[in-house]
C-alpha cells in the first residue's frame, strides 16, 4: 500500500510517501520520497525541496501567489524527473492529512467526505492558522489526483478526546461548554506517537506507565499520559494556551487582554497577531522565536535573550509540575520537537527542578543529544528520554489501519 502524507502548516507544507505491506513493521520506515514547501523563507516565493530514499534531490522556487501550483509542482516530482518513485499518480493508494482541530465530533482517523470538509472549515474558527491550510491540502489532492483516491483526516485533537471533565471544562459560564468552548488539546499525533515509542524503548507496556511528553517546537505543549491515555494537557480551546512558545505568548492573565482591548486603536485582529505572532521568545528577546538564535545571543551576553530563555524554562517547569500533579507520579519525562530534541540546555534546566524526586540526567548523554534514547543516569528514579517525533509515520500507520479495515469489511 502506497501512502502519501500531507502535513500542512501556515508556513510550510511537508509531504512523505511510504510503502507498507500486509504487516506493520516494528520501526518507522524511511520514506520513499519526502518534500517540503516553505512559504516564508524567501519573500514572495515558495521554495520546494524534494529528496528520495535513494538520495536524489530536487529544488525549485515558484511565485507565492499560486499555492496550488506549488503543491502540484511538488507532487509531480513523485512521477517525473530525477526524484521519480512512481510510474504515475494512480499508484497512490491513499492520502493522509494532519488536521489540527477536529472539535468534539472527530475522535478517530476519518475518511474525508464533503461533510468532513465542511466540519474542518467550520472548526477553522477555533484554529484559524491551521485548519484552513489543512483543508487547502485536501482540496489540492482532489484537484491534482481526482476523487478516486481516498483521503483520511488524522486529527491532532483526537488523542485528548478522553480528558476527564475536570480537565476540559473551563471555570467560566456553564454555557461556554454548551457552545463548544472547552479544552481540546493539540499535538495529539506527536504525543501519542512519543508515548508508544517510549514504552517500546523502555521495554514496558504503555498501559503501565505514567508519562509527561514535552512537545517543544515553535508551538509547545505537554501531555500527562496515564495508561496510554491523555488525562491532562497544556493547550486548550486553541493552540495559544499553556507554555511560552516561539512566537506565541502561552497563558497570560485574561485581565491583560481586557486592558489592551480598552486601549485606543486596539482590536481583536491586532490582539490576535500580538499573541500568536509577536510574543513568546520572539516578543521578549526582540530577536527571534528560534531557540537556536536565542542560545546564540545568550552566548553574546544579550540580556533580553537571557530573560526570554529564563521565562521559557520557568514556564516549562511550572507546567511539568502541573502535569505531575495530575498523574500523581512519574515514570518517564519525554522531550520531542525541534527544541525538545536538540536543545540540551533546555532539557538540563527543566530537569534540574525535579532532582528532589530523584530525577538525574546523565550529562554526557544529554549533551550528545541522542535521539530515541534514555538520557537519565543509571541511578535516576525517573527515566528521561529524547524521542524523535514522527507525525508523518503515525499518520501513515493510521491510513494503513483504516485501509485494511475497509478492505476487510468489503472483502
Amino acid at each position: 500500500m502506497k501512502i502519501l502524507v500531507l502535513n500542512a502548516g501556515s508556513s510550510s507544507q511537508k509531504s512523505c510517501l511510504y510503502e507498507l505491506g500486509e504487516s506493520l513493521p516494528q520501526e518507522p520506515l524511511t520514506p520513499l520520497w519526502e518534500a517540503q514547501i516553505d512559504w516564508t523563507k524567501q519573500p514572495g516565493m515558495a521554495l520546494i525541496e524534494v529528496k528520495t530514499g535513494g538520495g536524489a534531490v530536487f529544488e525549485d522556487k515558484l511565485p507565492l501567489d499560486d499555492r496550488l501550483k506549488a503543491i502540484a509542482s511538488m507532487l509531480e516530482t513523485l512521477w517525473c524527473g530525477d526524484t521519480q518513485v512512481l510510474d504515475n499518480p494512480t499508484d497512490i493508494d491513499i492520502v493522509g492529512h494532519r488536521v489540527v482541530h477536529g472539535g468534539e465530533e472527530y475522535r478517530l482517523p476519518t475518511l474525508i467526505t464533503a461533510e468532513v470538509k465542511d466540519a474542518i472549515a467550520r472548526l477553522a474558527e477555533y484554529a484559524p492558522i491551521h485548519n484552513p491550510v489543512n483543508l487547502e491540502g485536501i482540496e489540492a489532492i482532489e484537484q491534482i489526483l481526482g476523487n478516486s483516491v481516498p483521503q483520511v483526516a488524522v486529527f491532532d485533537t483526537a488523542f485528548h478526546s478522553q480528558l476527564p471533565p475536570a480537565a476540559y471544562v473551563y471555570p467560566g459560564l456553564y454555557e461556554w461548554l454548551e457552545q463548544g468552548i472547552r479544552r481540546y488539546g493539540f499535538h495529539g499525533i506527536s504525543h501519542q506517537y512519543c508515548a508508544q515509542r517510549t514504552a517500546q524503548i523502555l521495554g514496558r507496556n504503555l498501559d503501565s506507565l505514567r508519562l509527561i511528553t514535552c512537545h517543544l517546537g515553535n508551538g509547545c505543549s505537554l501531555a500527562a499520559i496515564l495508561n496510554g491515555y491523555s488525562i491532562d494537557t497544556t493547550m486548550g480551546f486553541t493552540p495559544l494556551e499553556g507554555l511560552m512558545m516561539g512566537s506565541r505568548s502561552g497563558s497570560v492573565d485574561p485581565g491583560i487582554l481586557i486592558h489592551l482591548l480598552r486601549q485606543s486603536g486596539m482590536d481583536a485582529e491586532k490582539l490576535d497577531k500580538m499573541l500568536n505572532s509577536l510574543s513568546g521568545l520572539k516578543g521578549i528577546s526582540g530577536l527571534s522565536g528560534d531557540m537556536r538564535h536565542i542560545l546564540s545571543a545568550i552566548a553574546q551576553e544579550n540580556p533580553r535573550a537571557t530573560l526570554a530563555f529564563d521565562i521559557y524554562v520557568h514556564s516549562l517547569r511550572k507546567h511539568i509540575g502541573a502535569m505531575l500533579a495530575s498523574l500523581g507520579g512519574l515514570d518517564a519525562l519525554v522531550f520531542t520537537g525541534g527544541v525538545g530534541e536538540n536543545a540540551a540546555a533546555v532539557r538540563e534546566q527543566a530537569c534540574a527542578a525535579f532532582e528532589f524526586l530523584g530525577l538525574q540526567l546523565d550529562p554526557q548523554e544529554n549533551a550528545a543529544s541522542p535521539r530515541d534514547r534514555d538520557i537519565a543516569s543509571f541511578e535516576s528514579k525517573i527515566r528521561v528520554l529524547i524521542v524523535h517525533t514522527q507525525e508523518d509515520w503515525a499518520i501513515a500507520v493510521s491510513c494503513w489501519q483504516l485501509g485494511f479495515s475497509a478492505a476487510s469489511a468489503t472483502g
